[in-house]
């Protein structure tokens, strides 16, 4: 696969990433994964030391790949190798 699709992806994955952060930052719940009685989803208010954890983790997620993919642009990054 071309390098332009490997920086698309990752770019793409961390906006969206990005997105998901932002919107529950607004709404004041995140999507966390799941536990044994469903979704886990804490919330400012019930929850704010995982609100926050969560919050801070999807962050420098989405902004690590976002820089991963526009430095895998220019060329000074490894980009994705598909297989």
């Amino acid at each position: 696969m071309p390098r332009w699709a490997a920086v698309l992806v990752l770019i793409g994955t961390g906006a969206t990433i990005l997105w998901s952060a932002y919107r529950g930052h607004v709404t004041g719940e995140l999507r966390a994964g799941l536990t044994l009685a469903g979704p886990y989803r804490p919330t400012r208010t019930d929850n704010p030391i995982g609100f926050y954890f969560y919050l801070a983790l999807y962050f420098c997620v989405g902004v690590g790949l976002c820089v991963w993919g526009l430095l895998a642009m220019v060329g000074m990054a490894p980009s994705l190798s598909w297989r």
